[in-house]
């Protein structure tokens, strides 16, 4: 159910790819008290992006899941701006996220929805 989408302009090789999909979903999982089993990591590492009119390093980040409570985003942000920051040497200050919290009759998994 849950899906973090990162998107950063810091490039990444493989190995750093993966160990960050891998540190992101765990910690997703962690974050929200879901199985890891139904968690999505995507990254678009690289991407020519743009924050306060500079290149600097920066990542948008977007985590969608069923029952994101409103309350928890406080938390749910420093968790991931640390995450992040630790990561790919990102100042915490120029991470956006965006939390959406999906109705179950919006979310499709194995030819039904929650």
């Amino acid at each position: 159910m849950p899906l973090l989408k990162i998107h950063t302009n810091q490039p990444l090789d493989d190995a750093a790819q993966t160990a960050l999909l891998q540190k992101a979903s765990a910690k997703v999982a962690e974050l929200l008290g879901k199985p890891e089993r139904y968690v999505m990591i995507t990254l678009d590492a690289g991407q020519a992006m743009l924050f306060a009119g500079n290149n600097a390093p920066l990542a948008y980040l977007e985590l969608k899941s069923i029952g994101l409570p409103d309350d928890a985003t406080a938390s749910l942000s420093a968790a991931l701006c640390q995450l992040i920051s630790e990561e790919l040497a990102i100042a915490q200050d120029r991470i956006y996220i965006e939390f959406t919290n999906a109705g179950r009759h919006l979310w499709g998994w194995d030819g039904h929805t929650f």
